[in-house]
């Protein structure tokens, strides 16, 4: 035995072996964040915290996803306008207020309807004692991933997608919500 390798390793092999740890650390983090950000989402839609909220959800994404999914008639969601194409729509848009959220929508964006659609139900319709299961992996990519979770007894999923903003960072911009019953 080497007098400079004390417990049979060498300084190379312990190295490398950190690094090795490291890069699979990384890659299980990376893998698990979206997991993490619908964990986040609910509890903080649970304890009613509003700037958590903030940060996990991209509310006018969400908004403009919901509005034709909720509304009485019919809405075709209208793409935002281009600075190539229309600067001065574009600049319009970026000055004036936020169009106020329409009452269908506001009961799904707000603290107790995302906690009842992080648990499968419809806001207003989950029971107080009940927790919602986990949610199922329906993607997974880079920069995209979708959960989808059922209440008891539902006939279809909520869908939750969130996208990447940063390297660990996930933001929720789309609730696909099953059709009401006829």
């Amino acid at each position: 035995m080497d007098p400079r390798e004390p417990y049979g390793w060498s300084l190379g092999r312990a190295v490398f072996r950190l690094v090795l740890a490291l890069i699979v650390g990384t890659a299980v983090v990376f893998a698990t964040a979206p997991f993490f950000a619908f964990r986040a989402l609910k509890a903080a839609a649970r304890d009613g915290d509003a700037h958590a909220l903030a940060e996990l959800v991209d509310y006018h994404a969400v908004r403009d996803g919901l509005r034709p999914q909720v509304a009485a008639g019919p809405i075709a969601a209208s793409a935002p306008p281009d600075i190539w194409s229309d600067p001065i729509g574009a600049v319009r848009r970026a000055i004036e207020p936020l169009t106020p959220t329409p009452s269908a929508v506001k009961p799904y964006l707000d603290t107790r309807g995302l906690y009842d659609l992080t648990r499968g139900y419809a806001p207003g319709n989950a029971p107080a004692e009940a927790r919602g299961g986990f949610p199922r992996l329906r993607y997974w990519g880079p920069n995209r991933a979708r959960f989808a979770i059922a209440a008891p007894g539902a006939t279809a999923p909520v869908i939750f997608s969130f996208q990447r903003r940063d390297l660990f960072s996930w933001k929720l911009v789309q609730v696909r919500v099953p059709p009401p019953p006829p």
